[in-house]
């Protein structure tokens, strides 16, 4: 950048030492700008995961986090920036940013619980929408406001360094690249490293020792007291016009964040959706501005073009590049398809595809918006305004995009709309000098007919002969239902999540049913998680229970009622309350106490499930419930790998040290693990089990697979002892270090197990006893008959793991009949082996009277306390005489 100075001449030696001095100053100066950057989205990455916890949903942590992030920044640049600028010594501004930016981190390590626990109650266990983002976006910048005003201006600092040196011809372009890079370096570094391996409290130390690191060495940074002066003769009519060029940083600010916010939603209903995922594509965004700000200090910096002709080409490019990147998300999902397809499902690909659909939507915008910021921020320091006040206005702009679009406009328009609004906006900045140019109005032209013309962009995938029956979009999540041509539901969050469908109830249902009959006398319920509601739903089938709800999307409530026809015929849904709010903040709100709290399946590689799996929150359920309270935490164990699994057991254990485990259902492909407990260790007593049986026949729980005492505590599969065997020394998954959301994404990623197989391996490792989950007496016949009836489940689900299903009755019956029988020479009483044998039998009696009658009577012979073999052979035998 020239600067209108001239210096003395010196002798060659002297020129090469001072021109080498020159080199070391810059390459420190742009070392410090990358170690900036990776320090600061390192920091916004360990933060957005700490506020998952009392924010609920990591993508209200992402626009909560942003927000502050980018308000803070604007307040350090605003309110220092001209202090900076006064200085002779701008290297301490900097160093002194750098030391309070490592001290806040430290500080806040220990502020952060109880500071948390306040917003919590502040925000309360049900608060409105509008009192819930406030704390929610005002609450967090309190919290990181001294780092964030701190960071606000290190980059102005570091300017004002080389704007008094021999160095000064630095470029704020390259400044802006190095940091910009840096950040990169950060965002991959914190998410795939720092976070798994440090933990987010020690992974803020680093980077607090890093701050210090930079302000130690920024102090060798020399500095001659000289000022920077403006070179006239490059100023064009934008930068004699200091207000209008304030107001294109301030909109560009707002409308690039703002495109970041929604493209990031977008591509939400496509990628895996997991902590990788915006890692990856916050990576992304800021390649593209970094590649922007180094071709633009490359190429185009201190060339003799009108300013103001530059702005209006560059804000046009931008809006193009955005419309584009708008169209292109439409076939987002096809490419990331197209990818894994083409290299192979392994981690390597599924992740090289959520590159790809960033690169597609994001890469040509940011390139554009990097060389835009440069270019506005060079013109600014020419016409006299400093680039601490350049970069305020800029992230004051940006701090407001993620409220704005995420929270307003998007609900209310939907995502190609408000997408389309971007480029509209910019398009509106450019037409105070191009409105009349054919490029402008072709422009708007494009932008008129994507809105009427181009394609949606929900991503559903709707199968064929089906149809879309809702979709809602609303601030955290796009909530569908789907039916397809047989008219069965199905519901889906940010169409990656199936929730349930209309043909569960008897899975669903038992996911209420097992927990509430194991408890003597259960008055009121809590379920965390509504889904399709017929989990919940079906426990006002147990008279007289009052059932609570909370459920996170609100959008999910509204789509539930198109599922209230597959509710059970007997729920009482006048007992069932069904609320809007985040599950952790409730149960860590809420005063009420609950005899039973059941915990939905949440998907633990999605974005915020894995903070319901840690030692933090089991403890705060348990706080919520009542004296014999009992707890049950749902896990898909379809959507979880054996080592990640023995991490929630031993953080559910470090709770609740007698916890057992059951099974929902003997489902192979769907397979759904519950650990179960009470709140002050008590075991289950038979006679208290039996009692609630007797009461439940009143709403035939027989139709739910729970016939008898058998039928329900045979769903155990492994006590106390066998769980602590099982979890071994496998990491706490915690608040600190979330375990969980790290390793839970690489079975989503790239399944090495199917289900079934993780479930007859879990099963051979672990074990259950009578006297480990039951009170009273040892009692030796019901033990044999129990122990009989776990080993006949165990060899059933073995039995089933290679069975190919088929209509036809025959090859069915040659795939299990064997095994089903040798099932039930084990437990005679196990009614899942016994059952399909008898549907079989009766299926076979019209076309092989033959086969029907010896398999029946091999059943009466091994069951024959049971009438319905006996009844339908006597039934044959009618029809032959």
């Amino acid at each position: 950048m020239a600067t209108g100075e001239q210096f003395p001449s010196v002798p060659a030696s002297e020129a090469a030492r001072v021109e080498g001095g020159r080199s070391r100053q810059i390459a420190l100066a742009c070392l410090l700008m990358v170690a900036s950057g990776f320090a600061g989205l390192a920091y916004q990455i360990v933060w957005t995961q700490q506020s998952t916890s009392w924010l609920g949903h990591e993508s209200a942590a992402v626009l909560a986090v942003v927000a502050a992030f980018f308000g803070g920044l604007a307040l350090g640049a605003l309110t220092l920036g001209s202090r900076i600028d006064r200085s002779a010594r701008p290297a301490r501004w900097y160093a002194g940013c750098e030391i309070v930016i490592g001290v806040w981190s430290l500080t806040l390590a220990a502020l952060l619980e109880p500071a948390s626990s306040a917003l919590l109650d502040l925000i309360g266990p049900q608060p409105s929408a509008t009192w819930h983002w406030f704390i929610a976006f005002f609450g967090t910048a309190l919290l990181l406001l001294p780092a964030t005003v701190a960071m606000g201006a290190t980059l102005p600092a570091m300017e004002r360094v080389f704007a008094t040196t021999p160095s000064r011809n630095i470029s704020i372009s390259a400044l802006y690249a190095a940091n910009t890079a840096g950040a990169v370096v950060g965002v991959i570094a914190a998410a795939f490293w720092l976070v798994p391996q440090l933990g987010l409290a020690h992974s803020a130390l680093a980077c607090a020792l890093l701050n210090f690191a930079c302000a130690a060495a920024a102090l060798s940074l020399r500095t001659n007291g000289a000022s920077q002066t403006t070179n006239s003769t490059t100023v064009g009519d934008v930068a004699r016009r200091p207000s209008h060029v304030l107001y294109l940083l301030a909109a560009t600010g707002l409308l690039g964040i703002g495109y970041e916010v929604l493209v990031v939603r977008a591509l939400s209903q496509v990628a895996e959706n997991t902590v990788y995922t915006f890692a990856l594509l916050l990576a992304v965004y800021l390649i593209g501005t970094a590649i922007g700000a180094a071709l633009y200090g490359r190429w185009l910096a201190g060339k003799p073009l009108s300013n103001n002709n530059s702005a209006t080409l560059l804000i046009q490019t931008l809006a193009a590049t955005c419309l584009l990147g708008t169209l292109l998300l439409a076939g987002a999902d096809d490419i990331k398809n197209w990818l894994i397809a083409a290299f192979g499902p392994s981690v390597a690909s599924a992740l090289a595809g959520e590159v790809a659909i960033a690169v597609i939507a994001f890469l040509l915008p940011t390139i554009v918006m990097g060389a835009l910021f440069s270019h506005l921020s060079t013109t600014a320091r020419d016409g006299g305004i400093s680039f601490g006040h350049a970069i305020g206005v800029n992230t004051l702009g940006a701090a407001i995009a993620p409220l704005l679009f995420g929270v307003v406009l998007l609900p209310m328009l939907g995502l190609k709309l408000a997408l389309l609004l971007i480029s509209a906006g910019y398009l509106l900045l450019a037409a105070r000098n191009a409105w009349s140019g054919p490029v402008q109005w072709t422009m708007v032209a494009a932008t008129v007919a994507c809105a009427i013309w181009s394609p949606s962009l929900h991503n559903t995938h709707i199968p064929e002969g089906g149809r879309s029956v809702s979709y809602l979009e609303g601030v955290m999540a796009s909530v569908s239902v789907i039916e397809d041509d047989s008219g069965v539901a199905t519901l889906h969050i940010n169409n990656r999540q199936q929730e349930g469908s209309s043909t569960t109830l008897l899975a669903d249902a038992r996911q209420a049913l097992l927990p509430i009959l194991l408890h003597p006398n259960p008055k009121r319920a809590l379920f965390l998680g509504l889904g399709t509601g017929l989990t919940a739903s079906s426990a006002t089938l147990q008279p007289s229970l009052q059932v609570d709800v909370v459920e996170l999307v609100p959008e999910v409530i509204d789509a539930a009622r198109h599922f209230e026809t597959s509710y059970s015929r007997s729920a009482d849904l006048s007992r069932m309350h069904t609320m809007s709010a985040d599950a952790r903040r409730f149960i860590r709100t809420s005063e009420q106490r609950y005899d039973v709290i059941v915990a939905d399946n949440f998907h633990p590689a999605r974005s915020g499930s894995a903070s319901l799996y840690t030692v933090e929150h089991f403890e705060a359920v348990r706080q919520r419930l009542a004296e014999e309270g009992l707890f049950c935490q749902w896990l898909p164990l379809h959507q979880l790998d054996l080592d990640t699994l023995r991490s929630i057991v031993r953080s559910f254990l470090a709770v609740y040290p007698q916890g057992s485990a059951v099974l929902a259902t003997l489902s192979l492909d769907t397979p759904t693990l519950g650990l179960i407990a009470h709140r002050d260790n008590e075991l289950f007593s038979p006679e208290q089990v039996r009692a609630q049986l007797a009461s439940a026949q009143a709403y035939n729980v027989e139709s739910f697979g729970i016939s008898d005492d058998l039928a329900l505590l045979g769903n155990f599969i492994a006590g106390p002892r066998s769980l602590a065997t099982f979890a071994g020394s496998a990491p706490l998954n915690t608040d600190d270090r979330p375990i969980v959301a790290y390793r839970a994404p690489n079975i989503t990623y790239s399944p090495i197990s199917t289900p079934r197989e993780r479930l007859v391996e879990l099963l051979s490792n672990v074990a259950v006893s009578p006297k480990e989950i039951l009170t009273g007496e040892p009692n030796s016949d019901w033990d044999r008959r129990l122990t009989a009836y776990w080993q006949a489940r165990n060899r059933f689900i073995e039995a089933g793991r290679n069975v190919r299903p088929t209509s036809d009755v025959r090859d069915m019956l040659a795939q299990v009949g064997e095994p089903l029988l040798e099932v039930l020479q084990i437990s005679p009483e196990f009614r899942p082996a016994y059952d399909p044998l008898v549907r079989m039998a009766a299926a076979l009696a019209g076309t092989d009277n033959l086969a029907a009658r010896s398999l029946l009577s091999e059943l009466q012979r091994v069951q024959p306390d049971r009438p319905e073999a006996a009844q339908l052979l006597n039934a044959l035998d009618s029809q032959h005489q």
